[in-house]
């Protein structure tokens, strides 16, 4: 069996980040391209290239020249940002997904994952468990360019056997990085601020129930999928991923059980419109079913591996 190589694309990014060291734990250093637009060499262990991914020739000799068997593109510009650029977020995540594609298809890479998100559902779903086969009528472009790459990546699964999978993620919550522009940003800002001994104004009101997950748990169920048998897979447009769903208030009195006196402020602004329109909680049964996939952290568990990790992150500084 011939060794994997990676293609790690967006690497520097909040999943990127520790996606790219949990892939270098299973496949090995010298295995794993980690890529992304900004030089991020200083924070990766191993191979690290620049790479604008839409620079579909600089895409294409990257994996010609490491031969490389999987591709993780990771590079987007996400929900909020989006918003203050529709044209520029529709140009980087659709073209940047074409390049992958493409070059995927005529390089002969053999499995590629591209994440969509929960910013595909619009406003006319059932907002408590929604399902897998849901209707897709974003509010965002972010959104629509996830919906969109959910098609194309089923399209090229179909027309020319190219193995792409996906995940539809929840807003993710990690202690690895910074957040990263998105409208669930709010429940990783928010334990820094825990930390720092300050209050924290929150964009969104205290009753916003979202869907989130742990990183530990959004990256082990990215590795999980990516290991699953070809014909396990069933749905080749994206799966619903579900770890826990919370509200501002509830995230705050969590952290308030360790945390006593911290105080959270509510402001909500031009991302409550969006939030307002995504799931309360998603139905991911048939990741369950097909893959397996269960997750481990529930809110009080990933807040106490939060805040004992954030800690030491301040102290060290």
């Amino acid at each position: 069996m011939s060794k994997e190589k990676i293609l790690i694309i967006g690497a520097n990014g909040q999943i990127g980040s520790v996606l790219s060291a949990a892939l270098r734990d299973q496949f090995g250093s010298d295995s794993v391209i980690a890529t992304d637009i900004r030089d991020g060499a200083k924070h990766q262990e191993g191979i690290f290239e620049i790479l604008d991914v839409l620079d579909a020739a600089a895409l294409g000799s990257i994996v010609e020249r490491h031969q490389v068997t999987q591709i993780y593109h990771l590079a987007a510009i996400l929900s909020a940002k989006g918003e203050a650029n529709p044209l520029k977020t529709w140009d980087i995540n659709m073209n940047g997904l074409f390049n992958v594609l493409e070059v995927a298809r005529e390089k002969g890479v053999q499995k590629v994952f591209h994440p969509s998100s929960i910013a595909v559902f619009g406003s006319d779903i059932p907002r408590q468990h929604t399902p897998q086969d849901a209707v897709l009528k974003p509010t965002t472009v972010y959104g629509m360019s996830k919906v969109a790459g959910e098609l194309w990546s089923q399209y090229y699964f179909q027309r020319y056997g190219l193995d792409v999978r996906s995940l539809r993620y929840p807003g993710v919550i990690g202690y690895q990085s910074d957040p990263g522009g998105g409208t669930t940003d709010y429940a990783v800002e928010i334990y820094h601020y825990a930390v720092k001994g300050k209050p924290y104004a929150c964009f969104l009101s205290q009753k916003t129930m979202l869907p989130m997950i742990y990183m530990d748990d959004a990256i082990r169920a990215t590795l999980e999928l990516m290991d699953a048998p070809a014909e396990s897979i069933r749905v080749r447009t994206s799966y619903n991923l579900a770890g826990m769903s919370f509200s501002p208030e509830q995230i705050a009195a969590s952290i308030q059980q360790e945390v006593p006196g911290f105080n959270v402020l509510y402001q909500p602004d031009f991302r409550q419109k969006i939030a307002d329109s995504w799931p309360e909680s998603i139905d991911d049964s048939a990741a369950r079913k097909d893959w397996g996939w269960q997750p481990k952290y529930d809110l009080d568990s990933m807040t106490r591996d939060m805040l004992f990790h954030l800690q030491e992150k301040y102290a060290s500084v």
